[in-house]
C-alpha cells in the first residue's frame, strides 16, 4: 500500500482535533479523584468568552441566573460600590451601560444558552429517535468496559487503541440497527483503520470547512461528558511523562463516525439546517451583550465578598505571646482547616499553629503496607522526587500474612458476583448477611483508620538530601525559629462509609488520598539527629527537647489521630498527653460549629454518626463555600472567624530571600485551590456539563466514576448535594480571591516570569490582591502586570 503524505487540509483537521482535545478537562478515577478546574481549556479567555464558547458547544451559562444576582442587590448584599466596580472593568465594546441599567437588566430574567445541534440532535428531530442518548447509551456500555479499573470480572482488552477497540465492538454491535439507524454494523467495519483518516473523510463528507473545526470538535467531545475527561486524562499523564496517548482523539473519531451515519440515512431532510449550523461554526464565538452583563454581575458579586473580606481582616488580631509555644500544629492549607486552628488556638492562646499544602511538600510515591500499588501522594502538578513505602524487614511476615488474607477476600468476593454462583450464593446465604445489614442501619459500621507502619523512604536518602529537604520545607512553612517542645505535623483525610467519591473529601494535595503518609515522614525526618545538627550550620537551630511527631485530622469527625510510636519519646509523654487533651476539646468546638451548616445535624454527635452512616449523602461540605486564599503570617487572622472558607497559608516574605518561596507559593498552593475553587464553581453553575448529579441515582463504572441509573455518560466534577442542601445553594459560586503579604513588585515579577499562571489572573479566574504590612487589602491586580490601589479603586467606583 502506497504511503499518502497528508494535505494541508488533513494536517489542519489533525491539529483542530488535538486542540479541541486540550479544551477538555481531565478526570482522575474516583479511587484518586482530585479537584479539577472544568474551565483548565479556557484559561485564556475571560468568562464571558468561555460562557459564549460553552453555550454554542454545550448549551450551559457559566454564570448563575439572574435571580440570584437580583435577590442580592435587593437585600443590599451587592451594593452599587459593587456593581459600579464590576462596571468599570467592563469591556469597551460593550457601550454606553450605566449602574442603573445593570440593575435594570439584572431584574429581568436572560435566556439560557442553546447549543449549536450536531447531526444527532438533527436526526432526532427528523426521526422521533432519541439518538443523541442511544449514541451516549452505546457508547458508555463499551467505555465502562474500556477504562475498567478492575471493578469487572470479565474485564475486556485493553491492549489495543481505543479506536480499534470500539471499531471491534461496534462493528459487532446491531442495537443500533434494531434501534433504526441502518447497517450501521457494516459501516463501521467498512471505515478507515485509522483514527485520522475516519477524521478526513468524515470532514469532506459534512462538508466542514476549517475555520468550522474549532467549536464542532470540541462539542463532539463535550456529548461524551466525563468519558472524553477520561481520555483527557490519559493524554494529561502521557504529557508528564514524556510519552503520547491519542485516546481521546480516537473518540472524536468514533463520534465523527456516528455524525456520518446519521448524516448519510437523514441526509435528505437534514442537509439544509445542516449547512446552516456548520455556517454558524464558521464564525469564531463571542460574547453578546447578555453574556458580557453576566459576567459583570458575576464580578459585582465577588466584589461583595472582596469587601467582606478585607473588613474581617482589618479588625484586630489575637494577640500573641512572646513566649515559647505551649505546642505547634501545622495544618493543610485546607478550608476545613481554618476550623479547626481556630479552634485550637482558642483552647490555649499558647498554641500556635501554620498552614501549609498537605503534601508537606515531600512529593512521594507511596506504597502501603502489604501493596504493590504506588500511589501519587502529591498534587497533580508535580511528579514524585521520592519513594516511600510502609514495609521494612520487620514487617516481612506480616505482609505476607496480609496479603494472603486479600487474597482470600478477593476470591471469595469474586464467588459472590460470579455470574454462575451468584444466585445460589444469595439464596444460601443471603440470610447471614442480615446482622450486617442491620448494624449498618444503625451506623455501627465504623470507617477504617490507617494502620500502617512507620513509612520510610525506600531507597533511603543520603544526609545531604535529607537536610537539604527539610530546610526547604521549613523555610517554605515560615517555620525556623520558636519552636515548641512538641509539634505536629497534621496531614487531613476523611473516614466515610459507601461513599463512591470519598477520595475527593480525602487531601486535594495528596492526588486524592489522606495525608499522613506525608506528614509521618516529615516528622521523621525533622527528628534526625545528623539533619538536625545539619539545619544548625544553616541557621536553624532546633531545641534538642524538641519532638515532631505526624498527625491526622479527620475532616468528617474533627478528631486527630496521633502517630505517637513512630517517635517514641518517654520524656513527652505528658506533652502528648496535654496535646490529645487539647485536639479533643478543639475538635468539640469545631463539630459544633459545622453542625449548625449540615442539614439534619442539630448537635455535635450528629457529625460523628454522619460518618458511619451508609445512607449519608452529605457526611460533610468538604471544601464548599471556599472564597479566599490567604498567604500571610498566621498573626495577620488570627482569631479572625473566616468561617471555613479561606486556604491559610503561612508565609513571611521578610524571610523569604529572593522570593523564592513565594514564587512556589503562586505557581503550586495558588494554582491547586484554583483547581479546587472552579471546580466548585463550575459544579454549581453549570451542573449539566461539569456536575457529577444526583448521588442517590449513582453507580460506580468500572472504578473509573459514576453514571446516573444503569448506563450513559460519565458524570464528572461534585455530585449535587455536594453544593446544595436540598433547599439552597451551599457553596456561593466566587471565584478565589487570593491575597498575599509581599512587595507587589515581587509578585509582578513572578507573574511575568509564569505565563499560565498571569493568564488566571489577567482573565479574573483568580483575583489578586497584595496586603499591607497591617495585612490589610491594599493594592488590587488589575491585570497586564498593574495594580491598582483598593482605596483609589473605592473611589473610582463611587466617582
Amino acid at each position: 500500500m502506497t504511503h499518502v503524505h497528508p494535505t494541508d487540509q488533513q494536517a489542519g483537521v489533525l491539529d483542530a482535533a488535538a486542540a479541541a482535545v486540550l479544551n477538555i478537562p481531565p478526570l482522575w478515577p474516583l479511587d484518586s479523584s482530585v479537584a479539577v478546574n472544568p474551565f483548565l481549556g479556557q484559561a485564556q479567555l475571560d468568562l464571558a468568552s468561555t460562557g459564549a464558547r460553552l453555550g454554542r458547544v454545550a448549551g450551559v451559562s457559566v454564570t448563575m441566573p439572574r435571580h440570584w444576582y437580583h435577590a442580592r442587590i435587593v437585600s443590599g448584599e451587592i451594593t452599587d460600590h459593587d456593581l459600579s466596580a464590576a462596571l468599570s472593568r467592563a469591556p469597551a465594546e460593550l457601550g454606553p451601560f450605566d449602574l442603573e441599567a445593570l440593575k435594570t437588566a439584572a431584574a429581568k430574567p436572560s435566556l439560557p444558552p442553546e447549543a449549536l445541534p450536531t447531526v444527532a440532535d438533527l436526526a432526532a428531530d427528523t426521526s422521533g429517535i432519541d439518538w443523541p442518548a442511544f449514541l451516549a447509551e452505546r457508547f458508555g456500555a463499551w467505555a465502562a468496559a474500556y477504562f475498567d479499573q478492575g471493578q469487572a470480572l470479565w474485564a475486556a482488552p485493553q491492549d489495543t487503541s481505543a479506536y480499534a477497540a470500539w471499531r471491534a465492538f461496534a462493528s459487532r454491535d446491531l442495537t443500533p440497527e434494531i434501534g433504526g439507524l441502518k447497517g450501521f454494523a457494516a459501516h463501521v467495519n467498512n471505515a478507515p483503520e485509522k483514527a485520522e483518516d475516519v477524521m478526513n473523510r468524515v470532514v469532506e463528507r459534512l462538508d466542514l470547512p476549517p475555520q468550522a473545526l474549532d467549536t464542532y470538535f470540541h462539542q463532539l467531545l463535550m456529548t461524551l461528558g466525563g468519558w472524553s475527561q477520561c481520555a483527557r486524562y490519559r493524554l494529561w499523564n502521557a504529557d508528564q511523562n514524556g510519552t503520547s496517548d491519542s485516546t481521546a482523539q480516537d473518540f472524536l473519531a468514533i463520534r465523527l463516525l456516528w455524525e456520518e451515519a446519521l448524516f448519510i440515512q437523514y441526509q435528505t431532510p437534514l442537509k439544509e439546517q445542516w449547512q446552516a449550523v456548520v455556517a454558524s461554526h464558521s464564525v469564531p464565538p463571542e460574547p453578546d451583550p447578555e453574556t458580557q452583563i453576566d459576567a459583570i454581575l458575576q464580578d459585582a458579586a465577588e466584589c461583595s465578598s472582596q469587601r467582606a473580606l478585607a473588613a474581617t481582616l482589618k479588625a484586630p488580631s489575637a494577640a500573641t505571646q512572646g513566649t515559647r509555644p505551649t505546642m505547634q500544629a501545622a495544618f493543610c492549607i485546607d478550608v476545613r482547616s481554618e476550623v479547626f486552628r481556630r479552634s485550637l488556638e482558642s483552647v490555649d492562646s499558647g498554641i500556635r499553629t501554620h498552614g501549609f499544602a498537605g503534601f508537606f511538600g515531600l512529593p512521594v510515591a507511596h506504597r502501603r503496607f502489604a501493596s504493590d500499588l504506588s500511589e501519587l501522594r502529591l498534587p497533580v502538578l508535580l511528579t514524585p522526587a521520592v519513594s516511600s513505602c510502609a514495609t521494612g524487614a520487620e514487617e516481612v511476615d506480616a505482609d505476607l500474612r496480609s496479603r494472603y488474607t486479600a487474597r482470600a477476600v478477593r476470591a471469595w468476593n469474586r464467588f459472590k458476583l460470579a455470574a454462575v454462583s451468584s444466585f445460589a450464593f444469595v439464596e444460601a446465604a443471603g440470610p447471614i448477611y442480615v446482622s450486617k445489614l442491620l448494624s449498618s442501619a444503625f451506623h455501627r459500621t465504623s470507617a477504617s483508620v490507617p494502620k500502617d507502619p512507620v513509612p520510610r523512604f525506600d531507597p533511603p536518602l543520603d544526609e545531604k538530601t535529607l537536610a537539604d529537604t527539610a530546610e526547604k520545607i521549613l523555610r517554605a512553612m515560615s517555620l525556623t525559629r520558636d519552636f515548641a517542645r512538641l509539634v505536629l505535623m497534621t496531614g487531613h483525610g476523611a473516614q466515610v462509609v459507601n461513599n463512591a467519591h470519598a477520595s475527593a473529601l480525602h487531601c486535594g494535595a495528596c492526588g486524592g488520598y489522606s495525608g499522613d503518609v506525608n506528614a509521618r515522614l516529615l516528622a521523621q525526618l525533622l527528628n534526625d539527629q545528623g539533619v538536625r545538627q545539619e539545619l544548625a550550620t544553616r541557621h536553624i537551630v532546633i531545641p534538642e527537647d524538641t519532638l515532631f511527631l505526624g498527625a491526622l485530622h479527620d475532616t468528617t469527625t474533627d478528631a486527630v489521630i496521633l502517630f505517637d510510636t513512630d517517635n517514641p519519646s518517654e520524656e513527652h509523654s505528658a506533652d502528648i498527653e496535654m496535646a490529645r487533651t487539647l485536639l479533643t476539646r478543639a475538635g468539640s468546638l469545631s463539630r459544633t460549629e459545622r453542625a449548625l451548616r449540615l442539614p439534619g445535624a442539630s448537635k455535635e454527635q450528629d457529625v460523628i454518626k454522619r460518618s458511619r452512616d451508609w445512607s449519608e449523602v452529605r457526611p460533610e461540605w468538604a471544601l464548599a463555600g471556599c472564597k479566599a486564599f490567604i498567604a500571610a503570617p498566621r498573626q495577620r487572622t488570627q482569631g479572625k472567624n473566616l468561617e471555613g472558607r479561606t486556604f491559610l497559608h503561612d508565609y513571611d516574605w521578610q524571610q523569604d530571600e529572593g522570593f523564592g518561596v513565594l514564587e512556589l507559593i503562586m505557581t503550586a498552593p495558588v494554582v491547586v485551590a484554583s483547581w479546587i475553587s472552579l471546580q466548585y464553581f463550575g459544579s454549581t453553575v453549570a451542573p449539566k456539563a461539569f456536575g457529577g448529579g444526583n448521588k442517590l441515582l449513582h453507580n460506580v463504572v468500572g472504578g473509573m466514576g459514576v453514571v446516573e441509573g444503569n448506563g450513559g455518560v460519565l458524570r464528572p466534577g461534585l455530585p449535587w448535594q455536594s453544593v446544595h442542601d436540598g433547599e439552597h445553594l451551599v457553596h456561593e459560586p466566587l471565584r478565589l480571591s487570593v491575597c498575599i503579604e509581599a512587595p507587589k513588585d515581587a509578585i509582578t515579577h513572578i507573574l511575568e516570569q509564569h505565563a499560565n499562571v498571569r493568564a488566571l489572573f489577567d482573565n479574573r479566574w483568580l483575583h489578586l490582591f497584595a496586603l499591607d504590612e497591617k495585612g490589610h487589602m491594599a493594592w488590587r491586580y488589575a491585570g497586564d502586570l498593574a495594580w491598582q490601589s483598593v482605596e483609589a479603586a473605592t473611589n473610582t467606583a463611587t466617582s
